[in-house]
């Protein structure tokens, strides 16, 4: 019985170690991923502002901040990680701060105003526009919220959406998952890590408990006949 008992301990330490390995690995890799992302983050030298306070600012203002944190929690549902934003280190290279400064530039776009030029009048869905200068509210609209065919919000769309904003947008946002990546992978490597101490301590605790007792010696008892009389 107990060398059943052994086997199976070995096998549960055995399967621990494997555990325990994987989840070093993972660690070693996703460590290397975050140097890699912080190498790429540093090498662009995109960085947020703060105050003296150490509060978030946009171009100087609190309140300019506070409208692109609005955008990003409020209007896209996202969860920021105030943990994250740390004044001491400004550059851009965390989940929430690649979040951030995509809603900063999305902000920025939403809230603009575009000029458009008409050289000449033009009839669009019954309505004539003269030939001139108009300025066009972007007014909260997407890049496919625009009528691309309308004399006015055509153009703006082309200059409000521009393919440097679009550009922006779309890698900070590939900067925000492989920032989210890189944790998970912290977490399966913790989980792995921990799993495989559980299962090591649990092969060993087997061994251990299933191992052959001794029984100690038993007395003997010596008993002394009494002294036959003489005759």
């Amino acid at each position: 019985m107990y060398t059943r008992f052994k086997v199976l301990g070995l096998a549960l330490v055995i399967a621990g170690l494997a555990f325990v390995a994987v989840g070093g690995y993972t660690y070693i890799k996703t460590q290397e991923g975050a140097n890699a992302l912080h190498a790429f983050s540093a090498a662009q030298g995109v960085e947020l502002t703060y105050n003296d306070q150490g509060q978030l600012t946009d171009r100087g203002k609190t309140e300019g901040a506070a409208a692109i944190m609005s955008l990003l929690t409020k209007d896209w549902g996202f969860t920021v990680n105030p943990a994250d934003f740390n004044p001491n280190d400004p550059i851009v290279n965390t989940a929430s701060e690649y979040m951030y400064e995509m809603a900063t530039v999305a902000h920025h776009t939403l809230t603009g105003t575009q000029t458009v030029v008409l050289t000449a009048p033009v009839d669009y869905n019954g309505k004539t526009y003269a030939a001139g200068s108009y300025d066009v509210a972007v007014n909260g609209r997407y890049y496919s919220q625009f009528d691309r065919l309308d004399p006015l919000d055509g153009p703006a769309r082309e200059q409000a959406w521009t393919g440097t904003a679009l550009g922006l947008i779309g890698q900070l946002g590939v900067g925000s998952v492989t920032a989210s990546a890189l944790q998970m992978g912290l977490g399966i490597a913790a989980i792995s890590a921990a799993l495989g101490a559980v299962l090591l301590l649990t092969g060993l605790g087997v061994i251990w408990a299933a191992r052959p007792l001794v029984a100690p010696a038993r007395a003997t008892k010596v008993v002394i006949a009494p002294a036959a009389s003489g005759a």
